[in-house]
């Protein structure tokens, strides 16, 4: 059992190849599939900071690819700075520690400390692509061509090269910096966010750059399977504009189909279905989806108003939507009666779509959340004992999990240096220069 996660069962695993995929170079070594994580085997070099690159790398490395995090020789990836909070250090009680929001999305990486402005650093970023399945990176456009790191010029007809920036590799917008919630205002999602008096609002998490994330994941995993069929790899152009245009989803196409504006903010509620958002109660609120006729009558019956199912104002979705401010005037009346508890314990096992509004301690202490293995106690190596939120991907074969605690900068600089050829010298003088560390 890995000695760096305690509450799940399940060994560290070689660095070996797939037998289903010839093009992995590393090993012949048969792997048991009931073992092996899908991406065992497959090396990415992991250029990304923040939060869009680093969540679908993390992904990747969730899954069983050996993730290679290449951060700034001295400074490191740039949220290793963002907090409070940090989680103290028990080796230098006078260091800041490691930051939350770092932690968050580095687990199972290894971290090289690397200055590839330096000639030598990018002769060793060169070598270790020379290795690799996958390169990702999230500079504007043309920044690492400027260090012969480009997609172009690395010549390597194998490798699959995914870009994550803001705007994308084309159009007017190509050179402009993306964080998230510029995107989410440029883009729409936060002219449609917050309630319906209220100003525009973002969206509580970087929805933005994780959705990003995940079409990063998806279209990197897809991209190895085609190298599978064609033994090529390919360049991968992904914008956090455009994944969050695609996330626009039913909203945009409403737009489309229609050719009317959008329907504006609508707080907790939804354009096309009604009842269907957050109620108040007598000490809170809850949320209630009655989603479509049968869920409507149901949601009648146990407010015990069935009068209401065969009101003529509401025999329909449309109708319900058209005269949406009275029913929803009508239920507020009745939700108010009871307490949130109350509620949930007359809504449980009725098959109605229902939920309280917890914030986020009770949802990281919520006894569905542990009983579906959401929350690891991982050891840090300078931090010790560490919570932190688990994959949620589960097989039925292949058992993902935390299996190495967010590295520390540089953790692993000697170990991949040494892979490459390097002698313990060489390494001593390339950190002597900051060349790494």
């Amino acid at each position: 059992m890995s000695r760096n996660v305690r509450i799940l069962k399940l060994s560290r695993l070689p660095w070996t190849g797939l037998p289903s995929f010839s093009l992995c170079r590393y090993s012949s070594t048969a792997v048991d599939p009931h073992v092996a994580l899908p991406l065992t085997g497959f090396r990415v070099v992991d250029l990304t900071r923040v939060l869009a690159g680093p969540y679908a790398t993390q992904i990747l490395a969730d899954l069983g690819a050996e993730v290679i995090k290449v951060e700034h020789v001295t400074r490191g990836d740039d949220t290793r700075h963002w907090g409070p909070p940090f989680a103290k250090s028990l080796t230098d009680p006078d260091s800041r520690g490691e930051s939350a929001y770092f932690l968050s999305v580095n687990r199972n990486k290894k971290s090289l400390g690397l200055n590839f402005k330096e000639k030598r650093g990018q002769d060793i970023l060169k070598s270790l692509i020379g290795t690799s399945d996958v390169v990702i990176e999230n500079y504007l456009p043309g920044t690492l061509a400027k260090y012969d790191l480009g997609y172009e010029q690395l010549k390597n007809d194998r490798i699959i090269y995914a870009s994550i920036t803001g705007y994308g590799q084309t159009g007017p917008y190509r050179n402009r910096a993306g964080y998230d919630v510029m995107v989410e205002a440029e883009m729409g999602l936060m002219h449609i966010t917050g309630e319906a008096d209220g100003a525009p609002v973002k969206v509580g998490v970087a929805v933005t750059d994780v959705t990003t994330g995940l079409y990063a994941a998806n279209s990197i995993m897809a991209a190895i399977i085609s190298r599978s069929r064609t033994g090529l790899g390919q360049y991968i152009d992904i914008a956090l504009s455009d994944c969050q245009v695609a996330s626009l989803a039913n909203i945009a196409s409403s737009c489309l189909i229609s050719g009317e504006p959008d329907a504006g903010r609508l707080g907790t509620s939804h354009a096309s279905i009604c009842p269907y958002q957050a109620f108040p109660t007598k000490d809170g609120s809850i949320m209630i989806g009655a989603a479509n006729d049968r869920l409507y009558g149901l949601m009648c019956q146990l407010l015990n108003k069935e009068e209401w199912i065969v009101e003529e104002r509401f025999t329909t979705n449309a109708l319900r939507v058209k005269h949406r401010s009275d029913l929803v005037s009508m239920i507020v009346e009745e939700t108010r009666q009871k307490t949130t508890a109350e509620w949930l314990e007359l809504f449980e096992g009725s098959g109605i779509p229902y939920a309280a509004i917890n914030d986020i301690q009770a949802t990281l202490n919520h006894p569905h959340v542990i009983a579906r293995n959401m929350i690891a106690v991982v050891e840090h190596p300078t931090c010790g004992p560490l919570k932190l939120v688990n994959t949620p991907i589960k097989y039925s074969a292949a058992k993902p999990t935390i299996r190495e605690a967010p590295p520390t900068l540089g953790q692993h600089t000697d170990e991949i240096l040494k892979k490459l050829g390097y002698t313990g010298k060489e390494i001593d003088i390339l950190r002597v220069e900051q060349v790494v560390g």
